[in-house]
């Protein structure tokens, strides 16, 4: 593509993305350096009281200084000018567990460090601001032509040169570049990433998680999902590993916080890290995700989760250990049901036919379209068709051994003692030992072999059943010849005759390892199942399926552009990828269907009607329900006396959003964005501005829990309270 071509088609772009916006103003999430270009105008007739500069700017602080990647999963807001962050309970959550035991079960009693040296350190976990956003687009495809032999690889030697260019010239900075509409845009995301973020304080599962699994992703809502960090820094307040000497964090910029709260109609928006979206997938594509994708893995969580919590069920002990692991299988579970059965009541698949049925008619009266874009849908069903069981196999992958039962994922780490021995020297040796005897020692603190051998006889055969038969694992025929279908049978003999499932023995390998002991254990019934299923992956699936998802992006980049081309009245961003967001929408509640009706604020009031004593999700602490029945809410309390816990706005976010600030025109922190509406699941794939609403706990609900319950004014003390 020759320069001029180059810019012709950005400034189309500019002008595609930025057509109607004033339509659909509560759908998009917006590049947060384009917003002037495209959305100012817009936000400020909605009620935005600042400009796109204090939003997002290079050449002073903003606010996206204050916007925290929070482990490179969810987002975060610096609250304070000593790096104090807040994020949700259930995004600290793993960190919290990590902490707890028995003995001081901060899951279940809380946690708050009554001075800064008592904050604790978590290893591995980061804090990442961004520092510039750039439009890298015409030196990425510097070279390349359209659809041009080389071009995928041309491409990649342009984005590693720039990247490093920025790496090597800025000391503690890294590029990132991505590729935005599938390609037709690139912006490089240039970041600082501090390593020492401490837990500062987290209220009990009994607030952070009120309402459990029945609540989540529903509405009305009445959970305080919050958590509080801080990043530290060297002495130089430039990133530093976790030390002693390291000093709080001094940020450019930190949210001030309403105690006013907000009504019905006002502004919000939300900053953040959306993780991915899916809006311009084909109706073809939607069908396999409904009726195929989404139903296998609902079935293997759902196996999964009833044998999990009935564990968590039996001892604290347990309910300990599984927290995090049911925590992470039970969110999409419930996520994709809600969009399997949201997308039906859209009707999705035929809305978006009908759309691609006048897509290919305008096609077809357009000579130099259709000479362009003429069989761009024929090669996209001929390519699904293709890669259907490759898709299939990469969901089963993640479902089975990333998901499944956990002695596989363990069992892979000792890859390198059991097969390549030889290939280490005895002072690596050594050091792998050291480090795994560790591992085992972490790893059954938190583990039940007899549950484990559970989910194994429960989702083996599911694993199987979903994969095409020529993708099927070498081991399985021999296992289908040895058990039939007594899978139960296997599991027992496996957790019966494995090192990987039992402690005692594994240590004692350990202890005695040589190399020939090791090669032993490659017939060892755990790691012969991890071994099969990984090689099938590996030698199967994996190429196929990575050729396909990269000629799938080259479809898509064509479709996209036809699309932008041929309906140019609609309203155009791109989908989310993990890297920083604007989205925006106003305080409001919903009518998701014949005789219900949302209201958009939820108060203490429901929190106590919901109170269910000794439940497993509406249980409440004793100090927790004196205050609330004396409702003493102090400064926090809105004018009618009520102390609001929660509030939906018609802001479009998704996962990644999770922790994100909520604020007001003025930019103020009046809440955190921790979920959406059931009835709103389904707005990855497709957005339905009647229906779909994020959720937020409100900042003054945040404020009276750290305050009125866990006592911790010096955090309050810290932070800017604008009254």
């Amino acid at each position: 593509m020759n320069n001029m071509l180059r810019k012709c088609t950005t400034g189309l772009l500019i002008l595609l993305f930025s057509w109607n916006l004033t339509a659909k103003a509560a759908e998009g999430m917006w590049i947060p350096a384009l917003l002037k270009a495209l959305n100012e105008s817009d936000m400020k007739t909605m009620g935005m009281r600042l400009s796109a500069e204090d939003l997002y700017s290079i050449n002073k602080s903003s606010l996206k200084d204050a916007i925290v990647h929070f482990g490179g999963g969810c987002t975060a807001e610096v609250v304070s000018s000593q790096g104090l962050i807040l994020t949700n309970h259930h995004c600290g959550f793993s960190q919290i567990q990590s902490h707890s035991s028995v003995e001081n079960d901060y899951l279940k009693n809380g946690f708050w460090a009554k001075t800064q040296s008592e904050e604790l350190t978590n290893p591995g976990l980061t804090a990442t601001f961004i520092a510039r956003i750039e439009d890298v687009t015409d030196q990425v495809l510097t070279g390349t032509q359209d659809d041009g032999e080389g071009a995928a690889e041309i491409i990649s030697r342009n984005i590693r040169q720039i990247e490093s260019e920025v790496e090597n010239g800025e000391p503690n900075h890294e590029a990132k570049i991505k590729p935005f509409f599938y390609g037709n845009q690139y912006f490089m995301i240039v970041t600082k990433t501090y390593r020492d973020v401490r837990l500062v304080g987290a209220p009990p599962s009994a607030v952070g998680k009120y309402g459990g699994d029945t609540d989540n992703w529903m509405w009305p809502r009445h959970t305080g999902d919050f958590s509080v960090f801080r990043v530290y820094a060297g002495p130089d307040n430039e990133p530093a590993d976790i030390s002693d000497i390291n000093v709080p964090y001094e940020p450019a910029k930190h949210f001030p916080i309403s105690l006013k709260g907000a009504q019905p109609g006002d502004f919000t928006l939300v900053y953040g890290f959306p993780g991915r979206t899916q809006q311009y997938l084909h109706s073809r594509a939607v069908k396999f995700v409904t009726q195929v994708q989404n139903p296998a893995a609902i079935n293997m969580r759902e196996k999964s989760l009833a044998i999990i919590d009935a564990k968590m069920a039996e001892s604290a002990r347990w309910r300990i250990a599984y927290a995090a692991v049911q925590a992470r299988i039970s969110n999409y579970y419930k996520k994709w049901i809600g969009e399997n059965r949201w997308l039906d009541k859209l009707d999705a698949i035929r809305v978006k036919a009908e759309m691609e049925k006048e897509f290919a008619a305008r096609i077809d009266r357009d000579p130099d379209l259709k000479k362009q874009y003429g069989d761009i849908q024929e090669k996209l069903l001929a390519h699904y068709d293709n890669g259907d069981k490759y898709l299939m196999a990469r969901t089963m992958l993640i479902e089975f051994f990333y998901v499944g039962p956990q002695f596989l994922r363990f069992t892979n780490a000792f890859t390198n003692l059991v097969m390549y021995p030889d290939k280490m020297s005895e002072e690596e040796i050594q050091e792998e030992v050291d480090r795994l005897k560790t591992s085992v020692a972490n790893y059954f603190k938190n583990y039940s072999p007899e549950t484990d051998q559970k989910i194994l006889a429960a989702l083996y055969p599911e694993y199987i059943r979903h994969l095409a038969p020529d993708l099927h694992p070498e081991i399985h025929a021999d296992l289908a010849a040895k058990y039939d279908t007594d899978w139960d049978k296997y599991a027992a003999d496996l957790f019966e005759d494995s090192y990987f499932t039992n402690q005692e023995k594994l240590t004692k390998w350990l202890d005695g390892y040589s190399a020939k002991k090791g090669k032993k254990l490659q017939s060892d019934p755990a790691f012969a199942l991890m071994q099969s299923v990984l090689d099938a992956w590996r030698e199967r699936s994996a190429a196929n399926y990575a050729q396909f998802d990269g000629n799938l992006s080259v479809l898509m980049k064509d479709y996209v552009k036809a699309m932008m081309t041929v309906f140019p009245d609609k309203t155009y961003w791109p989908d989310a990828n993990s890297t920083l967001r604007v989205t925006y929408g106003k305080v409001e509640g919903s009518e998701p269907r014949d005789g219900v009706e949302y209201t958009p604020f939820t108060t203490m009031d429901g929190v106590l009607a919901k109170y269910v004593p000794g439940d497993r999700e509406f249980d409440l602490p004793e100090d927790y329900l004196q205050l609330a029945r004396n409702r003493d809410y102090g400064q926090y309390a809105d004018k009618n006396g009520d102390l609001v816990v929660c509030f939906t706005a018609s802001n479009h976010t998704t996962g990644g959003n999770s922790g994100s600030p909520v604020i007001n025109g003025d930019g103020q922190l009046i809440g955190i964005n921790f979920d959406r509406s059931w009835e709103s699941t389904m707005s990855d794939i497709m957005f339905d501005p009647e229906r779909c609403r994020n959720i937020t706990v409100d900042i003054r609900y945040v404020l009276w829990v750290i305050d009125k319950y866990a006592d911790a004014r010096r955090l309050i003390d810290e932070m800017t309270l604008v009254k």
